[in-house]
């Protein structure tokens, strides 16, 4: 497939996550692109209907290009739990219910996790996965995926990010993405070759294929 450089915007983040939309407007501010968000261009959201992180960002990011007549770039992530046979998964926000009660879906995971018997560190890993995709009007589409691995800690800790983040702790830190700021949390910035989060190392991905940053 040949990738397709995003040289001038509008483009569309195409969620209605407030907390996502938030993080990938912040990702992509080095960059100088006009940015539309689906809740600005009243874009309705379609279904999730994938079996998979790809099918769902796809899902998204064409059904936003397809109405707007703009690139669109959708995000599709959700935390992998190895002792819950990847449970939550792609169904991730759907365990917080249709009130979005992430608290409710955090207590579901550690009870599920006492349940199998996950009491130690080394029994609770888990990993945040991260899926952009990058559709154009045209349907053509382009993927860029973002893994971290980590553990499940409780109770939970902090109050930064959103979701899962302050269950999650990623390897090799002794804090949870919801003790972190944005820019911990992240840990890149154009150029670099670090890395942290699942959507940071996506959109690395991404923003290294598709874009260059704004003139300073």
């Amino acid at each position: 497939m040949v990738l397709r450089s995003l040289t001038q915007g509008p483009l569309v983040v195409a969620s209605h996550n407030k907390g996502k939309v938030r993080e990938i407007e912040a990702l992509l501010s080095q960059y100088g692109l006009a940015i539309k968000t689906a809740s600005e261009l009243d874009l309705p959201e379609p279904e999730e209907t994938g079996l998979t992180f790809e099918d769902n960002a796809a899902l998204k990011a064409l059904a936003a290009a397809q109405t707007s007549g703009l690139p669109a770039l959708a995000d599709d992530s959700g935390l992998v739990v190895d002792a819950l046979d990847g449970d939550p998964g792609i169904y991730s926000a759907r365990w917080a219910g249709p009130d979005k009660d992430f608290s409710l879906a955090m207590r579901n995971i550690e009870e599920k996790l006492a349940q199998a018997g996950a009491l130690s560190a080394d029994a609770r890993s888990a990993r945040f996965v991260a899926v952009l995709c990058l559709a154009w009007p045209d349907g053509h589409v382009e993927f860029f995926r973002g893994e971290v691995e980590g553990t499940m800690v409780w109770p939970p800790r902090g109050k930064a990010g959103f979701g899962y983040d302050p269950v999650f702790q990623p390897e090799g830190f002794d804090v949870t993405f919801g003790e972190m700021t944005s820019e911990e949390k992240h840990g890149w910035t154009h150029g670099d070759d670090a890395a942290l989060s699942h959507r940071s190392r996506a959109f690395k991905l991404f923003a290294t294929a598709c874009l260059k940053p704004k003139a300073s």
